[in-house]
């Protein structure tokens, strides 16, 4: 079984990346780009485990480790 988990900065935190990113398709003539959010995947393998323990585990994951919560959200995809 595979996890995927999106990761985006919660509306209104400062995302300097995305920022970077928007400066740097406007200087190689990509104009128009109002902004640009950046987040991250993150694809899990998981064997011996039934789809719903799957994603309950993995939401536990994100809570524990994968995701900075006061920041990001998150979501999870069992595949």
């Amino acid at each position: 079984m595979h996890a995927r988990v999106h990761i985006t900065l919660k509306p209104g935190v400062l995302d300097p990346q995305g920022e970077a990113v928007r400066h740097a398709l406007g200087a190689i003539g990509f104009n128009g780009v109002n902004g640009v959010r950046q987040g991250k995947v993150i694809d899990l393998d998981l064997h011996g485990i039934e789809p719903a323990q799957a994603e309950e585990q993995v939401r536990q994951m994100c809570e524990k480790l994968l995701a900075n919560t006061v920041i990001e959200n998150y979501t999870v995809e069992i595949l």
